[in-house]
């Protein structure tokens, strides 16, 4: 069957805010889905699917629309978000042709959250749906484990409840080239479909849900089923890129399948390819802490092969953040900018010569003694964002001092010095970036702090910055309440610690590897 699709309709695409979010994603401007008959004479309905937009004010449509909308009870389904991205309107397509046959959704029991799989007429699985509003702790979970709304903190508190759906797309629409295998995935709003709503029995007509929608996988085993010893080293390698870019906070064996293979003697031969799914806990809106299965197998110790380096080498976190903003305008600015900085920690490291191992221990806490300790990345994040948040508050210093010459009561002047100026202040956090301790006395300019670390170029350091600065991070590092100018020097700072560490990884011990990722 041929569906005709014209992407805009002959518009010009809206350019959408940022400012939108999850809770608000029933406010959208869409075109209504066109129908059109085609040979299928068995088939009363196919779909055509749209672009939209998203607006601050209620959709423009007409009564008649909405009124006949509210009585068709006939399944519709049409894409919200990765329109544009390849292999995604052929799976909403087949799905749509699957529903107007009359197959139902079936539930699929295992998992927290609500999930069903779709099948064609035939009974071929086609897609996994899951609607947001059955995630776990959402209110229409239908495990007994709901009861929040959209938008309240989840499971992970890092990342709302509501919204997983939104990074299960974005996990999609990163992995260019299929380089890890993310299956095609699709943010949909479904209509007049059985799925599940708590307290209400045989719904005559359901209402629409808004779901992410990823192909099925066919799969024989998970990760935990078959044993690492059996995978190969390159799907291992690629999975494990992926989930150290989008800071993956949930890759247990689980939700990692081992492919359909004809011939199971492969499978101890260290050949098995895999399929990672279920990234509806990557891209937290803090620095979390993440979870990697597979850190302690043995392939995360094989070194980077020369293609793998160069597809590190060629990532562009730039890019991909304006990718986010401009098909997922719903993702919050502090998760895109999480993704900008692990991708960096990723590129250097690799280019350092550290293996997965060593990447994925960074960037994991350790707990000592009951205690659970920052991870080398967290801390090298605290140390530059400290130097930003520190440079900032010295610089409006200057600027309030110039103006009134009072003495203000948040800050003690050094008797004996003078108030720093502001090229005085860039040579201390040039100073930082190259590798000195944040609270660098003044003592080369000429001051002399008596000890006190407490003070910045004579200048007592404020003593709401700890307050400030640490009751917005008491569960993590956010980077979402930087402004432009300071998320551009935080990675300035950030890239000149990290080198230092890194030189100092390489000067020391490395533990034999096993060879490359080709020769395992």
């Amino acid at each position: 069957m041929a569906v005709a699709i014209d992407q805009h309709h002959g518009f010009k695409p809206f350019k959408r805010s940022q400012r939108c979010r999850l809770q608000s994603l029933t406010n959208f401007d869409k075109n209504i889905l066109e129908i059109d008959q085609t040979n299928l004479s068995s088939l009363k309905q196919a779909f055509e699917v749209v672009k939209f937009h998203r607006s601050f004010s209620s959709p423009c449509f007409s009564l008649a629309t909405r009124v006949e909308e509210e009585l068709d009870t006939t399944p519709r389904i049409e894409i919200l978000g990765g329109h544009g991205a390849p292999r995604v309107r052929d799976l909403v397509v087949e799905v749509a042709i699957a529903l107007a046959s009359g197959v139902d959704p079936i539930p699929v029991s295992s998992g927290l959250g609500g999930a069903y799989v779709l099948r064609s007429r035939n009974g071929d699985n086609i897609a996994l749906a899951k609607p947001i509003d059955e995630e776990p702790l959402a209110f229409n979970n239908p495990k007994g484990f709901g009861g929040l709304m959209l938008g309240q903190p989840g499971m992970k508190r890092s990342i709302r409840v509501g919204e997983t759906g939104l990074r299960e797309l974005a996990a999609y629409l990163l992995d260019h080239g299929g380089f890890a295998g993310v299956p095609p995935t699709a943010l949909v709003k479904i209509s007049s479909v059985g799925f599940h709503v708590n307290g209400v029995e045989n719904i005559s007509a359901p209402p629409c849900k808004i779901a992410s929608l990823q192909r099925f996988v066919e799969h024989e085993f998970d990760a935990g089923e078959l044993g690492c010893s059996g995978f190969s080293v390159a799907s291992v390698h690629q999975i494990a890129i992926f989930d150290v870019r989008v800071l993956n906070l949930d890759r247990h064996a689980g939700n990692i399948l081992v492919k359909k293979n004809d011939q199971k003697e492969k499978y101890a031969a260290g050949a098995a390819e895999l399929v990672p799914i279920d990234h509806g806990l990557c891209l937290p809106e803090w620095l979390d802490d993440p979870y990697f299965e597979w850190l302690h197998w043995p392939q995360a110790l094989v070194p980077f092969s020369e293609s793998e380096l160069v597809y590190i080498s060629n990532l562009d976190p730039f890019k991909d953040a304006e990718l986010l903003r401009s098909e997922l305008s719903s993702l919050r600015e502090s998760s895109i900018r999480v993704l900008v900085l692990c991708s960096i920690f990723l590129k250097q490291a690799a280019a350092a010569g550290l293996c997965l191992a060593d990447i994925g221990k960074m960037m994991t806490r350790e707990s000592c003694s009951g205690e659970e300790n920052m991870s080398v990345l967290e801390d090298l994040c605290t140390k530059a964002k400290g130097a930003v948040v520190n440079a900032s508050d010295d610089e409006e210093d200057n600027v309030d001092s110039r103006e009134e010459k009072d003495e203000f009561e948040l800050f003690q002047f050094d008797d004996e010095t003078e108030h720093i100026s502001a090229e005085e202040t860039d040579h201390e956090v040039k100073n930082y970036n190259d590798g000195d301790d944040i609270n660098r006395t003044t003592k080369e300019n000429g001051g002399d702090n008596n000890g006190d670390d407490s003070k910045l170029g004579g200048l007592t350091r404020s003593k709401s910055y700890s307050v400030r600065n640490r009751a917005c991070e008491s569960e993590g590092i956010s980077f979402g309440d930087l402004s432009e100018g300071e998320w551009k020097l935080f990675l300035e700072c950030f890239e000149k610690l990290l080198l230092e560490v890194l030189e100092g990884t390489k000067r020391g011990s490395l533990k034999q590897r096993l060879g490359t990722s080709c020769q395992f």
